[in-house]
C-alpha cells in the first residue's frame, strides 16, 4: 500500500473550502454498519482536520434520525445548523445532539444543504476513513455526563467535529492553549 500523501492543516484556507471527497467513509455502531458512503464532502479550514458531511441517504435503514428542534448553532460560514438524534432501531438506544446538518445553509455551502456531519468522540460508534479509525478533533471531549430514561449518556463539551487521520500533519486547533487561534 502506498504511503499517504501528508496535508498540513496550516495550509487548509480560510474561509474554509467546501470539496467532494473521494473518500471511503464508514460508521459501525455494535458492529453494524451505521453509515457507507463515497460520496462525502469534506470541508477544510486552517488549523483543523477535516469535517465530513456524509449524505443522509448513507445511513442505514436500522437508524432513525430525529430533528432536534430545541438545539441550534451558528457557523459564520456555514449558517445555522440543525442537530439530531439518532435512535438504533434493534436495541432503543438513542443518541442526543451528536449529528448535526445545515438544512438551510449559505451560499457557498449548499452542497452540504441536508448532509449529516457526525462528532467521533464518546459516542457508541466508531468512524472510518479509507478504513482507518479516526480520533476526533481535540475540543470536543465529554466534561460532564447526564444520564436520561432509554438514551446514551449525554456528554457536556463537544464544540468540534474534525476527524483526524494518519495523514494530518501541523498543530490543530481544539487542544489547551488554542482556543483564542
Amino acid at each position: 500500500m502506498a504511503a499517504k500523501i501528508k496535508l498540513n492543516v496550516q495550509n487548509f484556507p480560510r474561509p474554509p473550502l467546501l470539496e467532494k471527497t473521494p473518500r471511503h467513509l464508514v460508521l459501525r455502531w455494535n458492529g453494524q454498519t451505521l453509515a457507507d458512503t463515497k460520496s462525502a464532502y469534506w470541508v477544510l479550514e486552517t488549523t483543523h482536520p477535516p469535517t465530513y458531511y456524509l449524505p443522509r441517504n448513507s445511513v442505514s435503514d436500522s437508524f432513525k434520525l430525529t430533528q432536534v428542534p430545541e438545539k441550534a448553532s451558528l457557523c459564520e460560514w456555514k449558517g445555522r445548523a440543525t442537530y439530531w438524534d439518532l435512535t438504533d432501531k434493534s436495541t432503543g438506544q438513542t443518541v442526543t445532539n451528536k449529528i448535526w446538518s445545515y438544512e438551510s445553509p449559505t451560499p457557498a455551502f449548499t452542497s452540504i444543504k441536508g448532509y449529516l456531519s457526525f462528532y467521533a468522540s464518546g459516542m457508541p460508534w466508531e468512524c472510518f476513513v479509507d478504513d482507518e479509525k479516526v480520533a476526533p478533533q481535540e475540543g470536543e471531549q465529554p466534561t460532564e455526563t447526564t444520564w436520561r430514561p432509554n438514551l446514551i449518556p449525554l456528554f457536556i463539551g463537544d464544540y468540534y467535529g474534525g476527524w483526524v487521520t494518519s495523514e494530518l500533519e501541523g498543530p490543530m486547533k481544539g487542544g489547551p492553549g488554542t482556543w483564542g487561534w
